[in-house]
């Protein structure tokens, strides 16, 4: 597929992880963001300023992996020569697929919606992300309130505690997967002859996709129990837990009566098996103590040798790994991203979901980084470009420095 053009009006992580997956494809991404208004000390991208400072004071951490790769303009859309610029870019260019995650009561104030970036670009590909869609315009987008809402926090966590949040921020995620998706089968249809199109991504309906294993189950008589928190047991097969070992944690999965016969075939774990137990219905009504007699096994085992001894016998277990753990698996390690600070720090990124990353990724753009080189692509002249910047239309640390 050829490289396209995306132009993103783009802020916190959901719609820049998803242009993001279009970096890694080798497309051209702009963001942009609001030029700033008088006296402003932190413009743009709240996320530009979130985390340990790595290079300026508008690129901490918390900014960096979603954004290297892109390039930056700042444009002032909530002027009619804002608003003009942007529809001469998209114009220009020109522009393949726009996006944003604004609420979407703004998008024709900001002349920033379909109908009217279309008229210029009748190809564009237009894809919007929102909390609950275009029927609610005026709904943020949180990913925790979202989990709350969406009922994840309700599975998620200890059965005697509280609602607990995911530990990836996965309605975000989710949303900029959607925009991905969504643009490939745009493309497609275009390749058969289609036109442009809108995309509208509901936050909340995505999210909501992902209740395979629980929300039928309402339905088709299922207890109360089997859609609520299970900590980190199966709701139906048993024994499926994080047990103690002597140095951490293990993971075991049994996930039928023919691994169970494994497990307890095993010289330390034999003495779980009995007649009431053979099968997964009989251990169901014995969770509880399964659980516990495993974990006093586990307990006195070093975590390496019991899950040589488990994968060994063809046991699903894994140890429980840590964040730093799972950067140097050497199914993971080779496949990381990298990008690169001013003062030659090599940072490590998260992988492509397939494939593996191409040649080093140049460092997520600063504020306002790339407007003026932009705007000159579209034809404005330097005269133009100052009157702009003069009058606050456009921000670019070029003319800045100037």
């Amino acid at each position: 597929m050829k490289p396209r053009t995306v132009l993103s009006m783009e802020q916190a992580l959901s719609l820049s992880y998803g242009t993001q997956r279009f970096v890694q494809l080798g497309w051209r991404v702009i963001r942009i963001e609001s030029a700033p208004a008088e006296g402003q000390a932190t413009p743009g991208d709240p996320n530009r300023y979130v985390g340990n400072l790595v290079a300026e004071p508008d690129r901490r951490s918390y900014f960096i992996a979603p954004n290297v790769g892109k390039e930056a303009i700042a444009l002032d859309l909530k002027s009619e020569e804002g608003r003009r610029t942007l529809r001469r870019i998209v114009r220009e260019l020109p522009v393949d697929l726009f996006c944003c995650n604004t609420l979407p009561k703004r998008y024709e104030p900001l002349g920033i919606d379909y109908e009217t970036l279309s008229a210029e670009n009748p190809a564009l590909i237009w894809a919007g992300i929102s909390a609950l869609g275009p029927e609610e315009p005026d709904a943020p987008g949180y990913d925790p309130a979202l989990q709350g809402m969406l009922g994840y926090m309700s599975l998620t966590g200890q059965p005697d505690g509280p609602p607990t949040l995911c530990g990836v921020p996965f309605v975000d995620l989710k949303a900029g997967d959607e925009v991905f998706a969504q643009t490939m089968l745009a493309l497609a249809e275009q390749a058969e002859g289609a036109g442009g199109k809108r995309i509208d991504v509901s936050m909340a309906q995505g999210a909501v996709s992902w209740l395979q294993t629980t929300l039928p189950l309402l339905d088709l008589g299922a207890s109360g129990a089997a859609v609520r928190r299970s900590g980190n047991e199966h709701r139906e097969f048993v024994p499926v837990n994080v047990y103690p070992t002597a140095d951490g944690h293990i993971y075991l999965a049994v996930g039928n009566d023919v691994q169970w016969r494994r497990l307890t075939a095993l010289p330390d774990f034999a003495c779980l098996a009995s007649d009431a137990r053979s099968t997964n219905a009989g251990r169901k009504d014995e969770r509880r103590a399964i659980h516990a007699e495993i974990a006093e096994i586990t307990g006195r085992r070093t975590t390496d040798d019991l899950f040589a001894e488990l994968k060994k016998a063809g046991l699903p277990a894994t140890p429980v790994n840590e964040i730093d753990q799972v950067a140097s698996l050497p199914f993971i390690e080779p496949k990381l991203g990298r990008t690169e600070l001013p003062d030659g720090t090599q940072v490590r990124l998260p992988p492509p979901a397939v494939g593996t990353h191409a040649a080093p990724y140049t460092l997520s753009p600063r504020y306002g980084a790339d407007t003026v080189r932009v705007l000159r692509e579209v034809g404005m002249g330097e005269e133009e470009i100052e009157g702009l910047q003069a009058r606050r239309i456009i921000y670019s640390a070029e003319l800045e420095s100037d």
